[in-house]
Formats: structure tokens, C-alpha cells, sequence
């Protein structure tokens, strides 16, 4: 069993920055390869960026790519992301996921605004 909890969210000019984090507990958190997910108002959860448990493979959203940053530090069971020159389009709750085989949690998320 694994409890996500994010942080970091709030309110940012765009062009700024901000830095999620997802910790976690549970020994096991290592071994789970974990995504951020964000949703806006009116719009479906949609897939941000995810790591292998490893953290030696990154994936990433067009969208985001080249503005955002996923990663892990695993002796902490916390996973970031580090979002650099945001958008009004970024808005949204942003989720934690931790999934390995058949198991799959989420966190609560935590919610990033962006104004112009």
C-alpha cells in the first residue's frame, strides 16, 4: 500500500517556475514507476511526464517537453517536477501516480495557476 501526497503547487506569473513533489510511504516506492497527470477545468486528466522506478528513463507530454523536468530520489520516496516557463495552459490540479503491474495509486493533487 502506498499514500502519495503532492506539494509545491500555487499561484506563478507565466514565464515563472515551480517545483512539484510527490513523497511518498511505503518501503516499496522504488520499485514503482511513477507519472505526473494534470487536469484543468472542464477537461479530461491528461498524462504530464512519468519515470521509471530506476529513474534512468523519462517521458514526457509534447506539451511539456523541453519545460519540464521529472525526477526521483528514491532513498527520499519523493519524485519532482520541475516546471520552467509556464503557461496559462498549464493550469490545472496536478496528480501523482505510482504504478507497478496490477497496482496503481494516486495522490490528491495539488493545484498549479498560471496567469498572463
Amino acid at each position: 500500500q502506498l499514500q502519495l501526497v503532492e506539494s509545491g503547487g500555487g499561484l506563478v506569473q507565466a514565464g515563472g517556475s515551480l517545483r512539484l513533489s510527490c513523497a511518498a510511504s511505503g518501503r516499496t516506492f522504488s520499485s514503482y514507476a511513477v507519472g505526473w497527470f494534470r487536469q484543468a477545468p472542464g477537461k479530461e486528466r491528461e498524462f504530464v511526464a512519468a519515470v521509471s522506478w530506476s529513474g534512468a528513463n523519462t517521458y514526457y507530454a509534447d506539451s511539456v517537453k523541453d519545460r519540464f523536468t521529472i525526477s526521483r530520489d528514491n532513498p527520499k520516496n519523493t519524485v519532482y517536477l520541475q516546471m520552467a516557463s509556464l503557461k496559462p495552459d498549464d493550469t490545472g490540479v496536478y496528480y501523482c501516480n505510482a504504478k507497478r503491474m496490477s497496482r496503481d495509486y494516486w495522490g490528491q493533487g495539488t493545484q498549479v495557476t498560471v496567469f498572463s
